[in-house]
């Protein structure tokens, strides 16, 4: 029998094949075949075999495709969706195309930026973008391989600013918006996000002609005036902030004299109704409220009335419910006065107005936004200095003569002047001089580094007392400043799984504190002393303020966003919110060897021969022209040494690198294997108990030895050492007393092994270890309840290090490592390690910090302002004060993140 089946994941040619090879592998399986461009999969079987067999097979192999039932005449396609930037929309995606009738299901996936549409029938493409522009025209659907006609994103802001904003609380984790305004969730401003595009080239205008920009000084070429630079545009941030105090200064102008009005009733004889009457005042009262609440604070009611509409109830809703009860209760009893009872009239028979608790509350509301504004622009300061590293201008020598040019002129291979104290305008390395370079803003090291010829330079480095020609090698987005920028912004945005607790307390949160605002206006009503209904209302408007869903909201992103701004500082790269969070529980640490305890900077100490028939000079030549193939810095180390000793170059073919054992290739018609006893074994060459002995003797010594094989015959060896860093041993240490069991795993042998953990009182290692052993060892630990770190620099690490719960790369490792890893080391010691172990443990204690105060303050803020301490005491909590507790609660939370920029890591 045949069944036809849907296959979803597959996007090449290869991934056909191994599909197909999976699903041929399933026991009872005669034949199958896959149709990659109909994305089906045809399969023989003797008999039926249950589709989730199939769908086992493919979750087993990784869980990178997945097979689904066809119904009867019906058909799928697959589109590619442009638009989407996070879960939600693609939920949002999801369900709109779902609705379209004649679809049986619609699955959108995210990450491929596709949807796979099952219908009855097939029906045009159009219908589908007909539906996506209904809904709002932020997505559109098209043809795999077609591009959006138009860029649905808006154009970028000229001058200062990214123009990318996102949510403080990441209320739609890490989606980001295209312009300035509030969050559709929780209704929050939005924040500008930081990164290299900002202020990197300096403009020149002339005074008598604005329109007149250039890049450099000059002459206007309309009047001939010198330029001179242009004032910087303020960032979204500052805007914000200016637009904010302008109204608060309104607010205050305003809200004060009502203030003054409303307390002089507490004055006896009160003198102002010697000039006016009270309803006299009470109408001044409403003229004064009508900008504070019509201008300033007017915002506040237009994301009230958002989060009503799309139900996102949040901080705002409250405000806006509280404040607006009381100032429409005021402005209804000054136009009737006659339908209120006699227990809201004063003795002047005018009704008891709350003008002043409105717009004392907005007001101090709108001073809360205040202080966030400026303490959100401290959160991310960590950004904003790596943004000072960026120079604006470079030296580049053309045809021998010094040019100055801005930083964006830079191309890959100019060669640069770096003089004295200037900043290194990209990332290169030097081709004449020598020097010394600060790089603490990037490894958090204070003391400089030596530089000479052919060693590397970062952007943003502070160069030495000596000038110095450098080749540029990575310029623009590809240099380390812009992507440590671009991982912090990343990473800032991220959500930890410890927000889950605030998410969920969040969704009910508004609900609830209306019910209970409810309850205690009914409670006072019937149970309060007279008069029962002004104390009914004003104490359930105080409940509504008093309540602070922000301060839950915010306490995990600020601490996250400081913490990892820290971290980047200190050279220590946390990819996102997750790692801080698992780094903390971390008692198990692997280390390999090479590059991770070592210095990764191997060196031929000797070479060797066993065989008469060749000289130790012939069997350099062989090694050489081997590994002048190989990547591996064992292999740079031995061409390296071969140059200097002036070896020719034999010419090879078919060369092979064998992961975790060593290289082969053909030399001279001769086949020739070179690494450890595992490839000797893989090559069929013994390896006699003499020569093991002899290499035994350097292994002893902590040095690596590999073995050279011509002809399934060991001919000769070359040892190889590579010094322990100078922090290894006092940062393991360090971990080890913090309660951390490390361990070393390592590819090399047994003897070279135990002399280096001998060296770093290690009790705990493994020889011999290929890739699929290191993971191996992950997984069996982790089996055993243990939270595992692993740190390495290799490709070799690479499945271990994604294994791991905290994978750690050394930022001198390679790409492969650090894309597998969730923390990165720039300076790449161990020494970092304990920084990252600090930092994760000083931002969950943060985090925890806030998320106490802020449950702790909802829990008694909200009882109190309900007037439980009212029977006992007497005592009420005034709806202004509950305002001004309200916007203290946020500030605090962000007060307390920011005290992570102080700790030492």
């Amino acid at each position: 029998m045949k069944h036809i089946y849907h296959i979803q994941g597959m996007t090449c040619n290869g991934c056909r094949s191994h599909v197909e090879e999976i699903l041929s592998k399933v026991e009872g399986v005669s034949k199958a075949t896959v149709n990659l461009e109909k994305k089906e999969a045809s399969i023989e079987m003797v008999s039926h075999i249950p589709l989730a067999t199939f769908q086992e097979a493919l979750k087993k192999d990784g869980d990178t495709y997945s097979i689904h039932k066809l119904k009867d005449g019906e058909t799928v396609h697959t589109y590619h969706i442009h638009g989407m930037t996070c879960n939600g929309c693609r939920s949002h995606v999801e369900e709109t195309l779902s609705k379209v009738k004649g679809v049986s299901k619609a699955r959108v996936n995210l990450e491929k930026e596709e949807a796979i549409i099952e219908m009855a029938s097939h029906f045009s493409i159009k219908t589908f973008q007909e539906a996506l522009k209904n809904d709002g025209g932020n997505y559109s659907i098209h043809n795999l391989g077609e591009q959006p006609k138009h860029d649905t994103k808006v154009e970028k802001p000229q001058g200062k600013g990214t123009g990318t904003f996102y949510c403080p609380m990441h209320c739609e984790g890490e989606k980001t918006y295209d312009k300035a305004g509030d969050c559709p969730v929780c209704g929050m401003d939005l924040v500008e996000e930081q990164n290299l595009t900002i202020g990197n080239s300096e403009q020149w205008t002339c005074p008598m002609h604005p329109e007149v920009e250039k890049e450099e000084a000059g002459a206007c070429p309309i009047c001939g005036m010198d330029l001179v630079p242009m004032e910087p545009d303020l960032s979204s941030e500052e805007k914000t902030y200016k637009k904010l105090i302008k109204k608060f200064k309104i607010a205050i102008a305003f809200t004060l004299p009502i203030f003054l009005i409303a307390m002089s009733e507490m004055l006896p004889n009160n003198p102002l109704y010697e000039v006016l009457e009270q309803k006299n005042w009470n109408w001044i009262q409403f003229v004064l409220s009508i900008p504070v609440v019509f201008y300033a604070t007017w915002m506040f009611f237009e994301r009230a009335y958002k989060s009503i509409k799309t139900w996102n109830l949040n901080m705002f809703t409250l405000i806006g419910i509280g404040a607006g009860v009381a100032w429409l209760f005021s402005v209804f009893g000054l136009f009737f006065p006659d339908f209120f009872p006699e227990q809201f009239l004063s003795e002047s028979g005018a009704v008891h107005v709350y003008f002043e608790a409105a717009t004392v509350i907005l007001t101090l509301v709108l001073m809360g936004q205040v202080l966030e504004a400026r303490a959100h622009s401290k959160t991310n300061s960590a950004v904003k200095e790596l943004l000072k590293l960026a120079p604006n201008k470079a030296t580049k020598v053309v045809n021998g003569e010094d040019v100055e040019v801005s930083i964006d002129k830079i191309e890959l291979n100019d060669i640069l002047k770096v003089k004295p104290g200037d900043k290194i305008p990209v990332d290169g390395s030097i081709t004449e001089g020598e020097t010394t370079i600060d790089e603490s803003m990037i490894t958090g090291e204070p003391v400089p580094v030596d530089k000479v010829e052919g060693d590397k330079v970062s952007s943003g480095t502070i160069n030495g007392n000596q000038s110095f020609l450098m080749k540029a090698e990575k310029v623009g987005s590809d240099t380390l400043l812009s992507q440590i920028i671009h991982l912090v912004n990343t990473a800032s945005r991220s959500r930890a799984p410890i927000q889950n607790l605030a998410d969920k307390v969040s969704g009910y949160f508004v609900p609830v504190v209306v019910i209970i605002s409810v309850i205690t206006f009914i409670v006072w009503a019937i149970l309060g002393p007279e008069p029962t209904y002004v104390y009914a209302l004003v104490n359930a408007i105080a409940v509504l303020i008093i309540a602070c869903p922000c301060a839950l909201g915010l306490a995990t992103p600020m601490s996250v966003m400081v913490g990892v701004g820290k971290g980047a500082q200190n050279g220590v790269l946390i990819k996102n919110a997750e790692a801080l969070e698992k780094m903390d529980k971390v008692d198990t640490l692997i280390v390999d060897k090479t590059g991770t305890i070592t210095e990764g900077k191997p060196t031929v100490e000797s070479v060797g021969a066993f065989d008469d028939n060749f000289s130790e000079a012939e069997v350099l030549q062989y090694i050489v022209s081997l590994n002048n193939n190989s990547e591996h810095p064992l292999a740079e180390a031995t061409v390296k040494y071969g140059k200097k000793q002036k070896t020719e170059i034999l010419k090879s073919e078919g060369f092979n690198a064998v992961t975790g054992k060593g290289v082969e290739a053909t030399i001279n018609s001769k086949k020739v294997a070179l690494g450890n006893p595992k490839m000797m074994d893989y090559a069929k060459a013994e390896i006699t108990s003499d020569m093991q002995e002899e290499a035994k003797s350097f292994q002893k010594q902590g040095k690596t030895v590999s073995y050279l094989a011509i002809d399934k015959i060991v001919v000769g060896y070359v040892v190889i050492g590579d010094k322990i860093k100078a922090t290894s041993a006092k940062a393991i240490k360090e971990l080890q007393n913090k309660g951390i069991d490390v361990i070393m795993l390592t590819g090399d042998n047994k003897d070279t092994a135990q002399a280096v953990a001998s060296e770093l009182n290690l009790a705990d290692f493994k020889a011999s270890m290929l890739p699929e052993d290191k993971l191996k060892e992950v997984e069996k630990l982790q089996k055993e309840g243990k939270v595992v770190a692993m740190a390495g620099d290799g490709i070799n690490d690479a499945p271990a290090l994604a294994k791991s719960d905290v994978g750690i790369a050394m930022g001198t490792g390679t790409d492969v490592a650090i894309e597998s890893a969730m923390i990165t080391l720039v300076k790449g010691d161990l020494h970092g390690i304990v920084k990252a172990k600090h930092l994760s443990h000083a931002v969950m204690k943060n985090i925890k910090q806030n998320l106490f105060f802020a449950l702790v303050y909802n829990t008694l803020g909200v009882p109190i302002a309900a007037g439980v301490l009212f029977p006992v005491f007497g005592l009420l909590l005034s709806p202004m004060i509950a305002a001004l507790a309200m916007s203290f609660s946020s500030v605090s939370v962000i007060a307390n993140a920011l005290r992570l920029r102080t700790i030492k890591i």
